[in-house]
């Protein structure tokens, strides 16, 4: 009888343990207030475990190619393990453009500029397509 009584306390008093550490766990979790609310800088890459780049986004001076006068651009870039940027995202003074590759030259550009919108499309064959309104 008595080890049944023993039982019956121990019983209860682990029951007020489980209760309690269940009651611990249902606290809501607050971030800490001091954090800064801007992260600021000039550009940002990610890199993964490895340490390779895999994405970067970053201010482009104006540039010159080809003879062609490009703005100061904004750019985004999410970058394949293998294949380099696979996915581009630009905003300038004149425009924004998206392009979605395979990283072969081939895949689909939209572009928004103040001289025109268009899509370019490139299939697995290297043939072109550009949609214009």
């Amino acid at each position: 009888m008595t080890n049944q009584r023993i039982l019956v306390v121990l019983t209860f008093i682990n029951l007020l343990f489980l209760g309690g550490l269940a009651l611990d766990r249902v606290r809501p979790v607050f971030a800490k207030q001091n954090t800064s609310p801007v992260l600021r800088g000039r550009a940002l890459e990610i890199v993964d475990a490895q340490g390779r780049l895999r994405a970067t986004i970053g201010v482009l001076p104006p540039s010159t190619v080809d003879s062609k006068r490009y703005p100061e651009t904004v750019l985004l870039r999410l970058i394949d393990t293998k294949s380099g940027p696979v996915v581009k995202i630009g905003a300038a003074s004149n425009g924004g453009a998206l392009g979605l590759t395979d990283g072969a030259d081939r895949g689909v550009q939209v572009f928004a500029h103040d001289t025109g919108s268009f899509i370019r499309i490139v299939d697995r064959a290297g043939r072109e397509r550009v949609i214009r309104p």
